[in-house]
Order: structure tokens, then sequence, then C-alpha cells
């Protein structure tokens, strides 16, 4: 994993893609489940790839673990052409989500069953499996069978596993996805934690939005087969490249409007919906007049009983609904055009009757880089 000091592969100039995938495309029949993609991924990157059902996420780590073959296209690992290479022949292995245990195996003899068959000697066996039990905290479990365990414990068990041949790239298919919310977000931190330790590069496919944010050096999201934008978490949840983006990473609010004004630093835009002009403080290069969306996350905007000092970006409405999560609340808002916009805001205050509430007349507001404009 890279760390703050130190440049990641995919910024440097230099750097040679460890996986690279070059306009692959897989259709079957008709159907086309991935269309023309092209990616580079780095050495020891932990790389997500993000999207919901039928977005091609899956087909494309089956054809690099080599389960399916591309209709066109190569993939490379490691600067060799995978195409024709059989799965048991390429410097990989994978976690599936079922996570496949043998149940008549022991937890030791399930870790140990690829090197078995490989022909490795006893000893060895003995020593890198211990290493791996070690590794995922699973010492004291060697002699238990997979009924014996719990979910978060069987999937470390999978991981191990996976990683006991010391494959050069690990692929894995919504492997948290079994887990409940709490246990998953622990494993996400120790699932880090392997993988900067081992330096192995990870490819994990998920829906997840929240998981693909922690884990994630690098996210790509795919829709109807192709890979729609590729950054990093931070860019790809404050700098959307499309509505889509937008609406499926996290929540966001999007207003509507046409634009009045594009300087290089400033936009203005219009908006009905708004029931005003919005100003955001970077230039699109977009034609006069031309119909865009406004793009603010709930968590950006400000709410207040009283009129702000703020007089751009600034509007009115009523709560329509609220709901205290602890931590947080959430208001659901009616504007006076009718559009209804979402806000969360922390829970500073414990005291309840200085909270906002059901009915209240609101104002909202935000500053001009805390939004951006999407044209697609």
């Amino acid at each position: 994993m890279t760390t703050a000091s130190k440049t990641p592969l995919w910024k440097q100039e230099d750097a040679v893609p460890f996986l690279q995938i070059k306009n692959v495309t897989k259709k079957f029949d008709d159907f086309t489940a991935v269309d023309n993609v092209s990616l580079d991924i780095y050495k020891e990157e932990l790389f997500c790839l993000l999207g919901g059902s039928g977005s091609g996420k899956s087909t494309l780590l089956r054809m690099l673990a080599g389960f399916e073959e591309p209709t066109s296209g190569s993939i490379l690992i490691d600067g060799v052409d995978m195409a024709g290479i059989e799965p048991w022949n390429r410097p990989v292995n994978m976690m599936f989500q079922s996570y496949a245990l043998f149940p008549h195996l022991t937890v030791f003899d399930n870790i140990a069953f690829g090197l078995k068959r490989e022909g490795m000697k006893r000893d060895e066996v003995k020593t890198r499996v211990n290493e791996m039990l070690e590794m995922v905290q699973m010492g004291e479990y060697g002699k238990r069978k997979p009924n014996q365990l719990s979910g978060g414990q069987r999937q470390r068990v999978a991981l191990a596993r996976a990683l006991v041949k010391r494959p050069k790239l690990l692929l894995l298919d919504e492997p948290l996805g079994a887990l409940d919310k709490k246990l998953r977000e622990e494993t996400q931190f120790e699932l880090m934690n392997i993988q900067d330790e081992l330096g192995v590069t990870f490819v994990v496919v998920t829906h997840d939005q929240e998981e693909a944010m922690t884990l994630a050096t690098r996210i790509g999201v795919m829709n109807h087969g192709e890979v729609v934008q590729v950054d990093e978490p931070h860019d790809v949840y404050e700098y959307p490249n499309s509505r889509f983006v937008a609406d499926f990473i996290g929540s966001v609010n999007m207003f509507e409007g046409r634009v009045t004004e594009d300087l290089p630093d400033s936009v203005k835009v219009e908006s009905k919906e708004a029931g005003c002009t919005l100003y955001v403080n970077h230039g699109i290069n977009c034609a006069p007049n031309q119909k865009v969306s406004v793009a603010i996350r709930p968590e950006k905007i400000k709410i207040s009983r009283n009129k702000p000092d703020q007089i751009v970006n600034c509007i009115k409405g009523k709560i329509e609904d609220m709901a205290y999560m602890g931590s947080l609340s959430v208001y659901r808002i009616i504007l006076e055009s009718g559009k209804e916009i979402r806000i969360t805001q922390p829970n500073f205050q414990r005291d309840m009757g200085a909270r906002l509430t059901w009915e209240e007349n609101v104002y909202m507001y935000w500053d001009v880089d805390s939004a951006v404009v999407l044209t697609a």
C-alpha cells in the first residue's frame, strides 16, 4: 500500500503497469458483458472494481483469473500475455465470496491443500501454513473444521488459503459480502494490513461503495461493461466525472440548470430547481446556455433557522422529514420549487431543544468550492 511520503506508481511517468488490460471485450452471444475496457494496475496496489449488478466487474475478474477468455483484446500480467494460459498456470489466485472451504478438512489442511497438490515437502508446507495462520490471526484454530468457525474466521481461512501459494496477483470477488456490517468494517482494515505486509497486488470486486472507499488505493467504477472513471477514492467521491458516478458513489443532490457564464476559474448556473444562480469555483469549457447539473454532497450543505450572511448558493426550504442516527442527523427538505434534497449534519449538540425539527423553514447554503458541475 502506498504511503503519503511516496509518490504512487500510477503517478510516476516511467512506472510500468503490473497488470495491463488492453481493449478487452467479452460477449455472450448478443450480450456484451465487458465493453472495450483498458486499464493499468500497478504492483502492490489494492485496486477495487466497483459497480452494480450486471456492470461487468465479475466477468472482468473471471477473465483475469482465466475462467473466461476475452472475445477480443489482451491481458498481460507482469509483462506476459495470458492468452491461452490455463488458470492453474497463471501467477494468480482467487478468493470467492462463498469461501469454498472443504468441510471435511481441518483449517490447516484447507490452507495446505494447494501446496500439497504441488508436491511441496511436508516441512515446508507446515512452515508456510503456520506463517499464514499467524498472519490472519488463526494460529489456534488449525485443527478445527470450517463448521466450527464463525463467518469472519472462515473468511480469514479462505484468505490464508488464497495467499499461501504466494501469488503475484490475488483476485477477490465480494470477499466481505457474507459478513455482518461491524465485522465487515473490522475485516477491511485487517485485509489492508495483510496486503501491505505481503506486498501482493490485490484486485477486489465489490458493489459496496463504502468498502471500496475504505480499501482501495484506486477505484475503477464500472457501468454497462465500461470503466467510466478510474481515480483514488477521494477524487472519485469529490470530483466525479459524470452524473452516474456522482449518484452511484454515496449520496448526492443534483440541481439541473443552464450555464450563464463560464470563466476559467468559475461557472454560473441558472437553476429553476434551486431557485437561484449557483456559483462553482472552476470552469468546465462548455458552450453558452449548455444544460448541466450542479452536484453537491449532503454533508457539504450547511443548514440554519436564521438567514446567513452568505449571499451566493443560499436557498430556502422546509424540513419534510428527518432521522436522528446518533452521530448525525439526516434531513429531507422540500425547496420552494418543489425539489427534494437531502442534508446530513453531525450532532454536535446534545440538547434536543436546540436541534431543528419537522416543518421548520430553513436556509441552506454551501461554499463555492463544495460543488461540481457535470456535463455528462
